[in-house]
């Protein structure tokens, strides 16, 4: 089946990103998030990211329009009824998840797909909260999405060959690379990136380094385009945690532990930029 209407649930950051990407491709995007100033903040958004595109010349004020024409906001799950392909992007938390895949399975038509942008959480587990599993896939973009050039597919014990194929297509057509990946901790990426930060946490934790030289490291020596501690900030902070925190749970992995000091900054709200302080300090910054 061609995609044509593409439902994205929750336009923050995240879906709000994924909301662009795919109006920008040519796809009839329908959105909901928890309030109607939420909506709009989330749509709002999208426009001002794309002004800057066509103030730097990146597209046309044509373009703009277009795809600004193709996005549609609401508070209400029924407006998925009809889409091809849902992907949600919530808050990492299963219960949630779960509870909105059993939604729209209620509400929306046989033929609709499901994908989770899910970082981390077991494919499998929201596909069983359907009558659809095999119509359930990972399709994990980035953030942000519009500036990341891939999108991770997810393979669950119960999706098929034909939904494969779809989300394959779909992250090719939103100009995206793609990688595929079966339904394990962490996938492909965050099982590389997740230990190596975690391992530079400790360093910071244990008094080996300075964040600022464990990311000079990375930097110079190793030629990563940002460093550990800093991308940890970048991402959250509560965010590494909660990641983290579940595929050790998943695994038993010691790498895979969070550290301490990891927790306590969590709980004191340092979150990394979002809250102006993580491992390093955001406040006096532009």
């Amino acid at each position: 089946m061609k995609i044509k209407k593409v439902g994205v649930v929750g336009c923050g950051f995240m879906g709000g990103g994924i909301v662009q990407v795919c109006a920008v491709a040519g796809y009839d995007v329908v959105t909901t998030d928890i309030s109607d100033d939420a909506v709009t903040r989330g749509i709002a958004a999208v426009k001002d990211r794309l002004a800057k595109k066509v103030k730097k010349s990146e597209m046309t004020q044509q373009q703009m329009d277009d795809a600004m024409g193709r996005i549609k906001g609401f508070t209400d799950l029924n407006v998925y009824r009809d889409c091809d392909l849902v992907i949600e992007s919530v808050f990492e938390d299963m219960e949630l998840k779960k509870k909105l895949f059993a939604e729209l399975d209620k509400v929306c038509e046989p033929k609709t797909y499901f994908g989770t942008n899910t970082s981390c959480l077991p494919v499998i587990d929201m596909a069983m909260a359907t009558s659809r599993p095999e119509k359930v896939v990972g399709i994990h973009f980035f953030t942000p999405p519009p500036l990341m050039p891939l999108v991770e597919i997810m393979e669950s014990v119960k999706t098929s060959k034909e939904t494969m194929d779809m989300a394959v297509e779909f992250g090719k057509s939103v100009d995206k690379s793609v990688i595929i990946a079966k339904d394990t901790p962490g996938f492909i990426v965050n099982a590389q990136m997740i230990p190596n930060v975690l391992n530079a946490v400790r360093m910071v934790e244990s008094g080996i380094a300075t964040a600022e030289d464990i990311d000079l490291g990375a930097v110079k020596g190793l030629s990563h385009p940002i460093g550990p501690i800093a991308l940890a900030d970048f991402f959250g902070l509560d965010v590494l945690y909660a990641i983290s925190t579940h595929m050790y749970e998943e695994t038993k992995d010691p790498m895979l532990k969070p550290p301490l000091i990891l927790k306590r900054m969590v709980m004191a709200r340092m979150l990394g930029r979002k809250t102006g302080k993580g491992f390093y300090d955001y406040t006096s910054k532009g």
